[in-house]
């Protein structure tokens, strides 16, 4: 009896500290970024502000090619009519590279904040969630799951934010249908929640039925500290993998923590999935280098693309 509970509790020992990689919990499917390439896609408008001021102005040109040949994600955000249709025209589109989304429509986005907005009521998110789902249907995509969503939890009243919760479960849970739709729920940053916290609420938010999660989206922390802040998160968790966004991270953040188009930010390391640790799957480009965080600094609406704030991330940068 003794020598069976000494090998029981030994068991349980091992699990607890399973090594880097081996996660505890095997996570849903391996890593969707060794399957295929990722997709790049052709005519956005960092390529079309290229074309146009190849002749007038070929450094600036040059600087937004940079951009405008790596993948980066295409942000849902519910502005399109037909959203299935809209998804699988760029599931069509990759033609077996990988097309990586990004899910943003929660109802009561950013509580008010810069990018404010999102679904009107949750049937309705409901809805298009199911609709982004069939768009992508059997074929092999991506999907980041509501950036802030669970870190900017606090925003809102005590009594919201199990709903909150129980909605993203169920984003999760019907884009997770999908044999080769590999999701990662967004995690927040190293400079916000602390790793147990948000492993508690990725736990709660479905990570179970997920690949993984996601840090550093749209943000600007330096690549070693996100590993680390993962790092905390994935143990917590069991050894669940991540993805980083490094999209705007090549100069670190701003002073002062600014977040809101800060000047002096750099492009960050290109999208791979040579990241050095086995439990980070990708570094990706999530928010679009130069698109507008809000009108802050003389930026544009949230969204939309600024070239010459593009031009200075490219500048910066050691790619």
């Amino acid at each position: 009896m003794a020598a069976g509970r000494l090998l029981l509790l030994a068991l349980l020992a091992a699990v607890i500290a399973t090594p880097e990689g081996a996660a505890a919990v095997p996570p849903r499917g391996g890593n969707p970024f060794l399957a295929a390439p990722m997709f790049v896609e052709q005519g956005i408008p960092a390529a079309q502000e290229a074309d146009a001021r190849r002749s007038t102005d070929p450094d600036g040109a040059a600087a937004l090619d940079e951009i405008a040949l790596s993948p980066q994600a295409m942000w849902l955000t519910g502005g399109t009519i037909d959203i299935q249709r809209s998804v699988e025209r760029r599931v069509t589109a990759a033609a077996g590279a990988l097309p990586v989304f990004v899910v943003y429509n929660l109802p009561g986005r950013d509580c008010g904040g810069h990018s404010r907005g999102g679904a009107g009521g949750r049937a309705a998110y409901r809805q298009w969630v199911t609709q982004i789902a069939a768009g992508i249907g059997d074929r092999r995509a991506v999907v980041i799951v509501e950036p802030d969503g669970l870190a900017g939890l606090q925003c809102l009243p005590a009594t919201q934010r199990g709903g909150r919760l129980r909605v993203i479960a169920g984003v999760v849970a019907t884009l997770s249908k999908n044999p080769a739709t590999s999701v990662y729920i967004d995690a927040g940053h190293a400079g916000w929640v602390k790793p147990r916290a948000m492993a508690l609420r990725l736990r709660r938010a479905g990570v179970g039925r997920a690949r993984g999660f996601a840090v550093n989206v749209a943000n600007f922390q330096t690549t070693e500290r996100s590993i680390a802040h993962g790092r905390r998160i994935s143990a917590a968790l069991g050894g669940v993998p991540f993805v980083i966004d490094t999209s705007r991270n090549g100069a670190g953040p701003a002073d002062g923590g600014s977040w809101c188009n800060p000047s002096g930010r750099a492009l960050g390391a290109p999208p791979t999935t040579a990241t050095g640790s086995p439990l980070v799957d990708a570094y990706l480009w999530v928010k679009r280098p130069g698109e507008s965080d809000g009108t802050c600094e003389g930026g544009p609406a949230a969204g939309a693309f600024w070239a010459d704030y593009a031009i200075g991330l490219a500048r910066r940068s050691g790619n």
